[in-house]
């Protein structure tokens, strides 16, 4: 018998790969899954792939279907987990994937999400300093965001470091279609999305108060940008040096013994190909020989790294399990 553990909102794209991963996991046991629309088709119906549970019935989102699981992962719409979190004893552990408990200023909450401030847990980003002793004593813990983590991994050592002037830092970073969800939406539309990239929410996206507060960030622009593939994001850091220091040299030291983490070598760049289907990020920096920026570039699998995956390397941190178990370090290409 392994870890009993439970998935609400196992519909959606990050829902079926926390099922994925789930299935390869040595110590973890599915004891239910759930949806809304699709509460009682079978997971093979919904996700074709994922055999391993094709024929487990959907069962539908409440309290009582997930309260005997040992930890429930959260894979629901921002603003739907707080609801439903209050609902689960308190022995339970929970890792939210959702926004709804990853910030710490309400104010901030209210600038970019509707509904009122539900409060705030563990942030669970392990590679932070101190992060995996948080998280290791925590019951509740918020996963981060998939632009979040991708730039905060390639920014916030080198604001801690002194390095990166946190007053200004820029990032565009283009995503796959699988970070707007599965709902049908016309804009994702193969007719509307192949052959065209679109900036969207420029100015505005809700990932930027998550970014600050993970990072030391004080003033950040984030343009992100809808790119004609099904996964991954390639996010582009450029900040003003504040002092004087090889920035790629500052992110191996951070990240040395980092299983998930990978400062590529002299001259290689991040391609978002490298890391389908693994938890890792892959990283490199430079300096701009015309503006003297720091130009650091990053790539995650918006579902792994950026979702699924990470949830689950939290998991495994609560319930005292290998770190890696589980877990994909090599991605999958071509």
């Amino acid at each position: 018998m392994g870890i009993r553990v439970a998935v609400a909102g196992a519909s959606g794209y990050a829902g079926g790969e926390l099922l994925r991963l789930i299935a390869g996991h040595p110590h973890l046991e599915l004891a239910a899954a759930t949806g809304f629309a699709q509460a009682g088709s079978t997971i093979g119906s919904v996700h074709p792939h994922v055999r391993s549970f094709r024929d487990v019935v959907l069962a539908k989102t409440e309290a009582e279907v997930l309260a005997d699981a040992d930890l429930v992962f959260l894979a629901l719409p921002h603003g739907e987990s707080a609801a439903l979190a209050a609902q689960l004893p308190g022995a339970v552990k929970i890792v939210d994937l959702g926004a709804d408990f990853r910030l710490r200023d309400a104010a901030a909450w209210e600038r970019y999400y509707p509904g009122a401030h539900a409060g705030t847990w563990t942030y669970g980003l392990p590679e932070l300093p101190g992060q995996r002793e948080q998280i290791a004593a925590s019951t509740r813990v918020a996963n981060t965001g998939c632009y979040a983590v991708t730039t905060v991994l390639a920014l916030a050592p080198l604001i801690a470091a002194g390095v990166a002037d946190p007053e200004d830092v820029v990032v565009v970073a283009s995503s796959g279609t699988s970070g707007a969800g599965r709902a049908a939406k016309q804009h994702l539309l193969a007719s509307e999305i192949m052959g065209s990239m679109t900036p969207y929410k420029v100015g505005a996206h809700q990932h930027v108060p998550e970014i600050k507060q993970a990072s030391g960030a004080r003033s950040l622009s984030l343009t992100p940008v809808l790119a004609p593939m099904p996964r991954g994001i390639l996010a582009t850091v450029t900040a003003r040096f504040r002092q004087r220091a090889d920035p790629r040299e500052v992110l191996a030291a951070a990240y040395e013994g980092e299983p998930f983490i990978h400062v590529l070598p002299e001259g290689q760049w991040p391609q978002t190909g490298a890391t389908f289907g693994s938890n890792s990020a892959h990283l490199q920096a430079t300096v701009d020989v015309d503006s003297g920026r720091i130009v650091v570039v990053s790539a995650t699998d918006n579902l792994v790294r950026g979702a699924a995956g990470q949830a689950v390397q939290n998991a495994n941190i609560m319930l005292g399990l290998p770190e890696t178990a589980g877990l994909a370090v090599d991605g999958i290409a071509p």
